[in-house]
């Protein structure tokens, strides 16, 4: 497929999951922050967004100008709209080579591409063992993962109502530790 793994031009495409929906949210952006400039393509459905046009909608009227390429730098956002993710692909494929970094949002086993599971780092007997690679989002102090993969550091209130107001400064901690996620083998 074309633009499915790392590009030499850019980051590539990339999915990101979780089994929490806020959590898998707040990846793609930060996933999307971390390269600069990205398309983050939403194919859960289970967030409302208001961003206007859809991939449905490019699905079938074909894209405009301005959702060919990037406009400026930071984070465009895009929600799937009522296309199933099999008809969103070859709609990604043809969005993903003039967009320097494209993050899809999905479910597990959702995407044919790369995917980056995302799993939470709960305390206890609520952490799963045996994990597989994985991404790791600490929710309280002090716990370890089950598996390999980044940890990245807590995820503060106020940086979350940054990341949903895009005011992001990719100097920040949280945002620099996902830099690394985009050249690692995700299967």
């Amino acid at each position: 497929m074309v633009g499915m793994g790392r590009a030499p031009r850019g980051h590539g495409v990339l999915g990101v999951e979780s089994a929490d929906p806020v959590l898998s949210f707040l990846s793609a952006l930060g996933l999307a922050q971390a390269a600069g400039t990205a398309l983050v393509i939403d194919l859960c459905g289970d967030v409302t967004l208001r961003t206007g046009r859809t991939l449905a909608d490019i699905a079938e009227d074909g894209p405009e100008l301005g959702e060919l390429s990037p406009g400026r730098s930071g984070v465009a956002l895009l929600t799937c709209g009522p296309l199933h993710v099999v008809e969103s692909v070859p709609v990604v494929e043809a969005l993903a080579p003039n967009w320097p970094a494209v993050v899809v949002r999905c479910q597990s086993g959702q995407w044919p591409g790369p995917t980056v599971p995302v799993r939470a780092l709960l305390p206890g007997l609520l952490q799963p063992a045996g994990q597989s690679p994985a991404v790791w989002q600490p929710l309280a102090p002090g716990v370890r993962p089950s598996g390999p993969g980044p940890i990245l550091p807590r995820l503060r209130g106020a940086m979350v109502r940054r990341l949903l107001a895009g005011r992001v400064d990719r100097r920040s901690r949280w945002v620099s530790a996902w830099e690394p996620v985009w050249a690692m083998p995700w299967a």
